[in-house]
C-alpha cells in the first residue's frame, strides 16, 4: 500500500500567479528533477521546459508544479511514466492536482459550481466569485485581490472545461471524463487523506460524478471490482496501488 499524503487545507495565494498550466504541467512531468528549486528552476530555463518565459516566471512555475505534483511522489512517478495521455485526461488530472494543492480552488469547484448545477443555476459571474472569495476568509483581502482571485479561479475553472465563457454570466458545465482519467483519480485518492469518500467527494463532484454516477462507472470498469447490495458496498482494487495500474495499463497500451 502506497504511503499516505494529505490534500492542502491552508488558504493560500499560489492560484493568483499560476492557473491551471496544462502544457507546462506536461513539460514538468517529463522532466521533473529532484534538486533545489534555484537548481532546478535554472537547468529548466536554460533548456527552456517551460518555452521562452523569463528566468522569474520559470522560478514561479517550479514552485507551482513543485507544489501541485511533488508532493504527491507516487502520483509524479506515474505521470512521468505515461507518455500518452489523452488530452481530456491530461486536462483532468491537472485539474484535480490544482484541487488537492489549493482549498480555495477545491471549495469552488467541488461545492460552488456543484450547488449551482443542482439548483439549475448554471452560470456564475466574476461579481459572485468576489463575493464568494470573500466569504472564505473574510477580511483577509483588499477588493483588489479578491477581485484577481475570481478572475484567476475562473480562468482556471474555464480551462479546465468546467466553465464556457469569458464574459458573464459564464455558463457552467461537466466535461467528459475518460475512463483511465478516472481510474487514475480514484487511486491517487486511494493513497491520499481528504474529506469525503471515494464515492462522495469534491473531486467527483467537480466533474458532475455524483456517487450515484460514480457508481455505474466503476461497475464496467476493469480496475475496480464494485459491487453494492442495499446498503452494503464492496469497494475492491484489482491493483495494489498507483503504480501497480499505471505498469499494467501502460503496458497494454490502456494508458
Amino acid at each position: 500500500m502506497t504511503a499516505r499524503f494529505a490534500e492542502v487545507t491552508a488558504i493560500h495565494t499560489r492560484l493568483l500567479r499560476c492557473t491551471l498550466e496544462v502544457e507546462n504541467s506536461r513539460a514538468w512531468w517529463a522532466a521533473a528533477a529532484s534538486d533545489t528549486d534555484e537548481r532546478v528552476a535554472h537547468r529548466a530555463f536554460e533548456e527552456s521546459w517551460f518555452g521562452a518565459r523569463s528566468l522569474p516566471r520559470v522560478k514561479l512555475l517550479v514552485s507551482n508544479m513543485r507544489h501541485r505534483y511533488d508532493a504527491y511522489p507516487h502520483a509524479l512517478h506515474v505521470l512521468q511514466q505515461w507518455r500518452h495521455m489523452d488530452p481530456a485526461a491530461r486536462t483532468l488530472v491537472c485539474h484535480w492536482h490544482v484541487q488537492l494543492s489549493d482549498p480555495l480552488y477545491r471549495a469552488f469547484t467541488g461545492s460552488l459550481l456543484v450547488e449551482r448545477h443542482n439548483a439549475q443555476r448554471a452560470d456564475i459571474t466574476r461579481d459572485a466569485v468576489v463575493r464568494w472569495v470573500e466569504a472564505q476568509s473574510p477580511g483577509r483581502w483588499t477588493i483588489a485581490t479578491r477581485t484577481q482571485f475570481a478572475s484567476q479561479i475562473l480562468v482556471t475553472a474555464r480551462a479546465a472545461g468546467l466553465v464556457k465563457a469569458t464574459k458573464d454570466p459564464r455558463q457552467l458545465a461537466f466535461p467528459k471524463v475518460p475512463e483511465e482519467a478516472l481510474t487514475y483519480l480514484l487511486y491517487l485518492l486511494r493513497g491520499v487523506t481528504f474529506e469525503g469518500t471515494l464515492l462522495d467527494n469534491p473531486y467527483l463532484a467537480s466533474v458532475g460524478m455524483l456517487p450515484s454516477l460514480a457508481e455505474d462507472r466503476l461497475r464496467a470498469m476493469s480496475a475496480f471490482r464494485f459491487h453494492r447490495q442495499g446498503e452494503l458496498v464492496d469497494f475492491g482494487w484489482v491493483f495494489r496501488d498507483l503504480e501497480g495500474w499505471a505498469t499494467a495499463a501502460i503496458a497494454s497500451g490502456a494508458a
